[in-house]
């Protein structure tokens, strides 16, 4: 059985802490593999390989910089299937689903190819009587990224692609319940020519977590996961003086007018509500359709499609999508189910049951829906990240725009309608931090900025996009002044431009 270790200075490094976790396959249900958890210690050896080689890497100027990830770049695209299939092995998303995960991690890393652009400080010429003033940006150092299980590859690259190309130093603890493709991607980093050290992944729990917030070399802190966690986190950055980007759960609606295309729509829930089994932190859980008659032909198509959704093995390219993570996460959600019924919402329809012949020990479940749920309601409030979708009848337009606006959570959303009236003002008043109009998943695309409000998400600055330059930089300021024709004198007021 394969044993994941650590990937510290350039060269993988057996665990030395004795504590394991097992890495399962989801599709069996088998344990494939064991990951070492780090001590306190082994983050420390990862964070002074990180800090030695980060001087180096640093003082590298931009450019060259950005030809380390270009090759990056063409190595990961040549193991494209190989990484794919990995990944769907260790979390269960399917295969085609696998590779959507990668490609949208290396289109942030073809993003920060072209940071040097973004790197460019500003300069102004006589700002005072032969005074120049001049910015430039600096990398932080150290910093260190801790990324979710439901998206190995991309997360990972989100973060480490932006900080390394802005000259920093990399601390990566990725999830332990899928480590393989986050060790793959960084010995890819290293045959690009990433030197030694400045990518490094230490796999471990609660303990490398709380090793990274009181590290004193690491300065900022990348995470993304649970919006408990999140804030906690957050809290441990702000009390050690380092900068956070925290990001959380999730509760995403759907509002879907009476005009809306109800085909488009169904077509549109059934993907996003339902896709990744449900593990996505864009994933829309809560249809909102407006008025009864909406909702009553929105059922009317739903229902069957949920009925009809194709549950299979990570393997299988015709399956619409695969097992749950683990078998913990698997019966998290038939309790969220439960709780569904026992609150009086109304299961339409109850995957909780479905068996995949060949493959029983799996953690697999069929879709479940509701209809009649309430805002009152655990399953309204609360992330459930698995294969469940709630739907919530709305008497009208505002209180379809007040449900997201008012819930904790303000990830995504998104609205489906004919008039540009009605989702031009929808976009502008929605109290949520990315918006969708007859898209169900709004992920940004890579030069633009991702991260949700309220409880989903802490701290000032967003992932990719130009807000990772700014997190992953200090702006340092310069006022020059020369000798030549300066008054001579001490000089006891504060220096003015006029």
């Amino acid at each position: 059985m394969h044993t994941y270790g650590h990937f510290i200075g350039g060269k993988h490094v057996a665990g030395a802490s004795g504590r394991f976790a097992d890495v399962y396959e989801p599709m069996t249900g088998e344990v494939k593999a064991k990951v070492a958890l780090a001590s306190k210690a082994e983050l420390r050896a990862a964070v002074e390989n990180a800090r030695q080689a980060q001087v180096g890497w640093g003082a590298t100027n931009p450019q060259r910089r950005a030809r380390v990830l270009m090759k990056f770049l063409e190595l990961a695209q040549a193991e494209y299937d190989s990484l794919a299939e990995l990944l769907a092995r260790e979390h269960g998303k399917t295969i085609p689903d696998a590779k959507g995960d990668i490609q949208r991690g290396l289109e942030v890393v073809e993003f920060a190819i072209g940071i040097p652009h973004l790197m460019k400080g500003e300069y102004t010429e006589g700002a005072g009587p032969n005074i120049d003033i001049y910015s430039m940006r600096q990398p932080l150092g150290v910093v260190a990224g801790i990324t979710p299980f439901n998206f190995p590859a991309m997360i990972p690259m989100w973060k480490f692609a932006p900080a390394i190309a802005c000259g920093n130093a990399f601390i990566l603890k990725p999830s332990e319940r899928d480590p393989g493709v986050p060790m793959r991607l960084a010995e890819l980093m290293l045959e690009a020519g990433l030197p030694a050290g400045v990518l490094n992944v230490v796999n471990g729990d609660k303990e490398s977590v709380d090793a990274i917030l009181q590290d004193p070399d690491i300065k900022a802190v990348g995470f993304v996961g649970s919006s408990s966690i999140a804030e906690y986190i957050y809290q441990g950055c702000a009390a050690t003086g380092k900068r956070a980007q925290c990001f959380g759960g999730a509760k995403n609606h759907a509002i879907i007018m009476p005009d809306a295309d109800l085909d488009q729509t169904v077509d549109a829930l059934i993907g996003a509500g339902y896709g990744s089994a449900g593990e996505r932190c864009m994933a829309i859980s809560v249809a909102v359709p407006v008025g009864q008659a909406t909702a009553d032909r929105l059922m009317e198509k739903l229902v069957p499609r949920v009925e009809a959704l194709r549950v299979g093995p990570s393997t299988d390219l015709t399956a619409d999508y695969g097992p749950l993570v683990t078998r913990d996460a698997l019966e998290r959600v038939k309790g969220y189910v439960q709780a569904g019924i026992d609150e009086g919402a109304k299961l339409v329809v109850d995957g909780r049951d479905f068996k995949l012949q060949g493959y029983e020990n799996g953690f697999y479940m069929g879709g479940c829906l509701f209809d009649h749920v309430t805002p009152d309601m655990k399953i309204y409030k609360e992330e459930i990240f698995g294969p469940v979708l709630s739907v919530v009848r709305a008497k009208d337009y505002d209180e379809a725009l007040r449900l997201p606006s008012e819930h904790e959570y303000g990830n995504g959303v998104a609205i489906f309608t004919r008039d540009g009236d009605a989702a031009r003002d929808f976009a502008a008043k929605v109290n949520v931090g990315m918006v969708g109009i007859n898209v169900p998943i709004p992920v940004p695309i890579a030069y633009y900025t991702f991260g949700g409000w309220k409880r989903s998400g802490y701290g000032d600055l967003n992932q990719h996009g130009p807000d990772s330059v700014r997190f992953y930089t200090k702006t340092k300021t310069v006022t020059s002044r020369w000798p030549s024709g300066v008054k001579e004198g001490a000089e006891f007021v504060i220096p003015t431009m006029g």
